[in-house]
């Protein structure tokens, strides 16, 4: 029976080949401290599967988390733009270099410092794989044959999750139960990235590698916003705060206003979101409050439609807050944008609009 903990071991593995290749890179700045941060992360994968079978006790990992923010917070995982660039031939060798520009503009080295400085050309990290002008050829070639290895996980995943199910040796499922949706995009993304080689030819198999971890140097700590985020989510209703503030919006809201209800929760939901930076983290702390007690119990709502549209609401909140970095303010980096509200404002009337329009469907449709 396959289970999904192959998955795990293989992120693992991914996350510590690049903490590894960031330790070797002499001239990175804060190599060590990000070295550490997603070393720690990658071997939390392998540790998490013992927690889970009881051989590990969980305040392991708890210390590991803990040690990770303290690392980001002591701003020893910055991000730097040397691993952005790398448009010289050797790009990607270790060559030394001079202090990261933040701005994200090619970096010179002194001319003692290797051939590459000699001739006045940019050195980069371990990481690099190609600049922008190779970029631009290459989308150029290869023309919509980009997007083949990007639709391979989906399609994937797809198949893996609705098939792998029905698929049994003897008596026994082939695939783990709850593990088919996992199983397929794990599946899927190994697949897109062995049809990105045979199709894209990069000049190195390890080219993915170091491309995949030079975006996550460039989003840091970050992309584990989500996971920790939602989490949160978990730990505060655990803690009662749903019940907390269920019992704080019971005493303003009007006796039998259905519309009320749903406005409050719609809108509570959306601003849970803007405080914590995630939909998942807020979505839990609002169904405890209103959702369930309120909407559908009091009001005989349908579970599925309020829980639906409740997260959509919430959704509408993480578009317009910075505590979800990874969505509103990773991309504005990674297109070097002078502001970096520049996302949060542009989706600002999306967001309003949405809000508005999920209120209504609930309220016209989940009673």
């Amino acid at each position: 029976m396959i289970t999904s903990e192959w998955l795990y071991w293989l992120i693992g593995a991914f996350f510590v080949v690049v903490a590894v290749l960031i330790a070797a890179d002499a001239g990175h700045a804060k190599r060590l401290g990000i070295a550490a941060f997603w070393g720690i992360l990658g071997v939390s994968f392998p540790v998490g599967t013992f927690v889970v079978s009881g051989a590990v006790p969980a305040w392991v990992l708890g210390v590991a988390v803990l040690v990770m923010v303290a690392l980001a917070g002591a701003g020893l995982t910055g991000t730097t733009s040397r691993t952005r660039v790398a448009a010289v031939p050797g790009a990607g060798t270790g060559a030394p270099t001079g202090p990261a520009d933040p701005t994200g503009t090619v970096e010179r080295v002194p001319a003692q410092e290797g051939v590459a400085a000699a001739q006045g050309r940019s050195a980069t990290s371990v990481l690099a794989t190609t600049g922008p002008e190779e970029r631009a050829a290459s989308a150029r070639r290869f023309g919509n044959r980009l997007f083949v290895p990007a639709l391979v996980v989906p399609v994937v995943a797809v198949l893996v999750a609705t098939l792998g199910p029905l698929v049994r040796i003897g008596d026994r499922p082939l695939l783990a139960e709850g593990s088919a949706t996992l199983t397929g995009l794990g599946l899927g993304s190994v697949l897109a990235v062995v049809v990105a080689v045979l199709v894209l030819r990069p000049p190195s198999v390890a080219t993915p590698v170091r491309e995949g971890g030079r975006l996550l140097q460039a989003i840091g700590w970050a992309a584990l916003l989500p996971q920790m985020l939602s989490t949160l989510g978990i730990v505060f209703t655990q803690a009662g705060v749903g019940a907390a503030v269920g019992t704080i919006t019971k005493a303003v809201l009007p006796d039998g206003s259905l519309l009320a209800a749903v406005v409050l929760y719609c809108v509570g939901t959306a601003v849970f979101t803007v405080i914590m930076g995630n939909a998942f983290a807020a979505f839990p702390i609002m169904t405890a409050a209103i959702g369930w007690p309120v909407l559908v119990q009091q009001f005989d709502g349908n579970p599925a439609a309020i829980f639906a549209i409740g997260m959509l609401a919430g959704f509408c909140g993480t578009l317009v807050t910075p505590m979800a970095a990874n969505f509103n303010l990773v991309p504005a980096a990674l297109l070097e944008m002078r502001d970096k509200y520049g996302p949060i404002k542009a989706q600002l009337p999306t967001a309003v609009v949405l809000l508005a329009v999920n209120t209504g469907i609930m309220y016209l449709v989940a009673f």
